[in-house]
């Protein structure tokens, strides 16, 4: 078993020195097109971010001065009450853990103020959906009529926003993904290239061990070994890449207006992991897909 190992790490590692141009070039299209890819999973988390408060069909949030009481609440809860049915479709209400979990991700870029809320000065919210058809004049004059309650901080309409975002991530989506499924097509033909050359290069190697009774499955695995770390080394450049946008990103956000709302772009944390373990395990299929394909395809040099 460890011989056989060794054997296969051994002529990997022939085989990448004999195809170095090659396998460089594999790996290089293999980055670009995996960070492509990555940079648009990551637009993509960011418009999602831009429209976490909208969703559901949210076109209003009443804001809730922080500590107001449930008496307090009661009060807006009661005006709300009176439009259900009339312009009011359903409402719900976000409390601290909801509104804490929504900064989160709005606030990703802008780490500062994020860090100023907390349970005791943090606004709640309800969360309005109005009946299909509702015209924005109709909910401007409402929105104005909330703005007075008591206790109310702010009351946000999403009027047009969401349909400019949902067409900008659109867009942003389908030509992004299109230019990386493009690249990684041709990460696939460089691989396939790339162990195509190398088997026809040790032609005579492997008619030698098919004679002295060696397993096609032996032959190949060195050879497929060889594409999956082409894929794996491409979905790591890809990873660094992928880094180092988003955190130049990230730090160009933080000089922004504080009301550009562009804070809300920026993927942080969990998602960003995410993203990064996509594109190595893409990486990978990329590799083996490639060099599986040659090595069956071109065994019998």
């Amino acid at each position: 078993m460890l011989s056989r190992l060794t054997y296969t790490l051994r002529e990997t590692w022939a085989s990448f020195k004999r195809n170095v141009t090659l396998t460089v070039a594999a790996i290089i299209t293999s980055a670009v097109s995996l960070l492509i890819f990555g940079l648009t999973l990551l637009i993509q988390h960011g418009f999602d971010n831009l429209l976490v408060k909208w969703e559901g069909g949210i076109e209003m949030i009443v804001n809730v001065r922080a500590q107001a009481s449930d008496d307090q609440r009661a009060v807006i809860s009661a005006a709300l009450d009176q439009q259900q049915g009339v312009i009011i479709q359903s409402y719900t209400y976000c409390d601290v853990e909801c509104s804490l979990a929504d900064a989160d991700r709005v606030l990703a870029g802008d780490p500062t103020s994020r860090e100023l809320l907390n349970a005791t000065n943090i606004p709640t919210q309800f969360k309005v959906v109005p009946n299909e058809g509702t015209e924005v004049d109709t909910l401007r004059a409402l929105k104005a009529t909330y703005r007075d309650l008591p206790n109310v901080y702010s009351v946000e309409l999403a009027e047009d926003q969401i349909d400019l975002i949902a067409k900008l991530k659109g867009f942003a989506g389908l030509y992004t993904t299109g230019l990386a499924i493009a690249l990684m097509f041709a990460a696939v033909l460089l691989i396939w290239n790339t162990i195509r050359t190398a088997m026809y290069a040790r032609r005579r190697e492997i008619e030698v061990m098919k004679l002295v009774g060696a397993t096609d499955w032996f032959i190949r695995i060195p050879f497929m070994l060889e594409g999956l770390i082409q894929g794996v080394i491409g979905g790591f450049v890809a990873c660094a890449g992928l880094w180092f946008v988003n955190n130049r990103w990230t730090a160009g956000v933080a000089a922004f207006p504080d009301d550009s709302g562009f804070e809300a772009m920026v993927v942080a944390g969990n998602q960003l992991t995410v993203v990064m373990l996509i594109i190595l395990g893409i990486g990978a299929v990329v590799g083996m897909i490639g060099s599986g394909i040659a090595a069956s395809r071109f065994l019998d040099v």
